[in-house]
């Protein structure tokens, strides 16, 4: 009889259970040893973030943070207005449906009914398409015709002023519709082509680097003193002196800062220079950018191997 894999546990010492499922999953984003992951998991009762932390305190993981997991699928789309732009993601449970032209279209459409009527997602559904159907109608229709249950996840509007909301779609199947969609908003006295071009550029990089704040301000708090923290325990490990550490622990921030700040990072077209620095020279401001991945932070039910075989063999 082919075992079945998700009622396996591993009992830790202190009465937590960890099933090895877990195990495995903070193995995938660590790269830490199986057994390390069992250990973390069981010194933190479970809790993944906090095992992530205990395994970067003993000098265990080699990722810096656990990244967002895309397991769903579908597209984001993205469209353009004047000062203005949009964003939406729209999900499905296969690959094959962004391939699909009429799924393609809607998503097209919900990006520009989005960027007429902003980023409440109900008002959105309740909005007419071209068919005459309502956007929650049309899925439930695509549901129906295509087979698989779709949803329109999130949307987000962008505008200024003055100047230009830009976008760039990473992996586009067609103009405005992919697997990573940006929106850069640029405060300027006036549009103009290179203010587009630099919009764009944004785009690219952000799409590369995922930053989390437009600037240090912008920095979840909670996620600073995580970081504080494990910085903190690493630099004590070096036996040095409180007074070093401290001032160890402040470089190490800022370097934390050059990594998930937009405006702190190196811009990746040139490899030297602050991204604050290329936007002030253009003459423009920053003032707001989104960045959109498909199925990012959404995990997908993980298939049982072992039933799937039981099953097809008839068991």
């Amino acid at each position: 009889m082919l075992p079945d894999c998700m009622d396996f546990y591993v009992k830790g010492d202190d009465m937590a259970q960890i099933s090895a499922a877990q195990v495995r999953e903070l193995r995938e984003s660590t790269g830490a040893g199986m057994m390390d992951c069992k250990k973390a998991l069981t010194e933190a009762n479970g809790d993944m973030e906090a095992a992530i932390d205990w395994l970067r305190k003993k000098g265990l993981s080699q990722a810096a943070k656990k990244s967002g997991r895309v397991a769903a699928e579908g597209l984001v789309g993205v469209a353009s207005g004047k000062n203005k732009a949009a964003m939406v993601e729209v999900n499905a449970e296969t690959d094959f449906v962004a391939r699909n032209e009429a799924f393609q279209n809607v998503v097209e459409q919900i990006a520009l009914v989005a960027l007429e009527v902003g980023s409440d997602l109900e008002k959105i559904k309740a909005a007419t398409l071209p068919s005459g159907r309502t956007v929650a109608d049309e899925l439930t229709h695509l549901i129906a015709t295509i087979g698989e249950n779709m949803s329109l996840r999130r949307a987000v509007v962008l505008s200024v002023s003055s100047g230009v909301v830009a976008s760039y779609v990473h992996g586009a199947l067609r103009p405005g519709i992919g697997r990573i969609g940006v929106l850069a908003a640029l405060e300027a006295p006036s549009e103009s082509e290179a203010l587009e071009t630099l919009g764009r550029q944004i785009g690219m990089h952000v799409a590369a680097t995922r930053p989390s704040a437009l600037d240090i301000s912008g920095v979840d708090p909670e996620a600073l003193e995580r970081e504080r923290a494990v910085l903190v325990e690493q630099a004590r490990a070096s036996g040095k002196p409180e007074a070093i550490i401290e001032k160890m622990v402040d470089g190490r921030i800022r370097k934390f800062y050059e990594e998930v700040v937009l405006l702190e990072q190196v811009w990746v077209h040139d490899g030297e220079s602050r991204v604050s620095k290329v936007i002030e020279k253009a003459g423009a401001k920053l003032v707001a950018f989104e960045r959109f991945q498909l199925g990012e932070g959404i995990e997908k039910q993980a298939d049982d191997f072992a039933a799937e075989v039981a099953k097809a063999a008839g068991h």
